[in-house]
């Protein structure tokens, strides 16, 4: 029996698991797979035996409390990739901490510290990305690390054109666009309801879908964080899409047809988009994402979720640090 989920592979879009589950990962195939903060907090329950190797592996070392807990809360984040990479055939996207989300170097040092403890246990910086926030700061601390480190980045909570703009300049290897969280923006202030190809966060997507192919990009686009498979099957032959376990699940049980809706050919008779830039004018950048109100709010909205999620982690790692 050819699924929905099958059928939607054979467009040629890339699927990967939103998750920190990788139990529920294996279940449908995925190539890569994302993680975030919110998700590892909420699977960590689930693997608390991941959470007792991050405080063993760094209880014995020197330095504060503190210290321990930020080394524990990035040992935790590794071995959840490392868990998830055992399953999957391609990469893990793994987050740096969302409090870096201003810091160009804080955030380069972190992602440096990062797959360095990756490769500390036998896994190659190919096959990781490091999220990043795209702020303008993340946005020019992922251009550094692809050029200089050769470490590849997935900047995530995108919402805005501008982001994805200034993402595409500075040649990272991927791009998050949050397609829900754009249409529960719009759903609020508007009241509307909207389905398939009106939904903005879809509209949102393919814009920058065309540009990318009509201006020859080569940054991935990955729609991500959705709220129902009417949105997955209209982005349908878009490069990548990271998709959660209850909506791939619905994809699995469906025998509905998903035709293809997107390719760089249709991208290239699409309507022209104008080709702007951002490179080294970070007012130009900051004042587009001002002007954009959907895409500051939620960036910024999502930074302090994300924010908020790690310290809960960090709590609980500190607790059983100290006991």
């Amino acid at each position: 029996m050819t699924t929905s989920l099958d059928h939607l592979k054979q467009t040629g879009t890339v699927v990967v698991s939103d998750s920190g589950d990788f139990e529920s990962i294996d279940v449908y195939k995925p190539q890569d797979a994302t993680t975030n903060p919110s998700l590892i907090l909420a699977a960590a329950t689930k693997h608390a035996h991941l959470i007792d190797a991050a405080v063993s592996a760094v209880r014995n070392k020197g330095g504060s409390l503190e210290d321990k807990t930020n080394a524990a809360m990035d040992r935790l984040l590794v071995e959840f990739g490392k868990a998830i990479l055992a399953i999957i055939p391609g990469r893990v996207s793994t987050e740096v901490d969302a409090r870096l989300s201003f810091d160009k170097e804080g955030t380069k040092a972190k992602a440096k510290e990062l797959i360095a403890l990756y490769e500390s246990v036998g896994i190659k910086k190919d096959r990781i990305l490091i999220k990043i926030a795209a702020t303008w700061e993340g946005i020019q601390a992922a251009r550094e690390l692809e050029r200089d480190d050769g470490i590849h980045c997935n900047l995530t909570l995108l919402f805005g054109f501008g982001q994805a703009v200034a993402c595409a300049e500075a040649g990272v290897t991927l791009i998050s666009p949050f397609v829900g969280r754009i249409l529960d923006w719009y759903k609020k202030s508007t009241g509307k309801s909207y389905q398939g190809d009106e939904d903005p966060g879809v509209i949102s997507v393919k814009k920058i879908f065309n540009y990318y192919k009509q201006h020859k990009y080569k940054t991935i686009v990955m729609g991500a964080s959705f709220r129902n498979t009417g949105e997955i099957k209209a982005l349908a032959g878009v490069d990548f899409l990271t998709i959660s376990p209850a909506l791939l699940d619905e994809l699995k049980k469906s025998t509905e047809p998903v035709p293809k809706k997107l390719d760089a050919l249709s991208a290239a008779q699409a309507e022209p988009i104008p080709k702007v830039s951002f490179i080294d004018n970070e007012p130009e950048f900051r004042w587009a994402l001002l002007q954009d109100q959907m895409a500051f709010d939620k960036l910024h909205e999502g930074i302090k979720k994300f924010a908020e999620d790690g310290e809960t982690l960090k709590a609980d790692l500190r607790k059983r640090l100290s006991a």
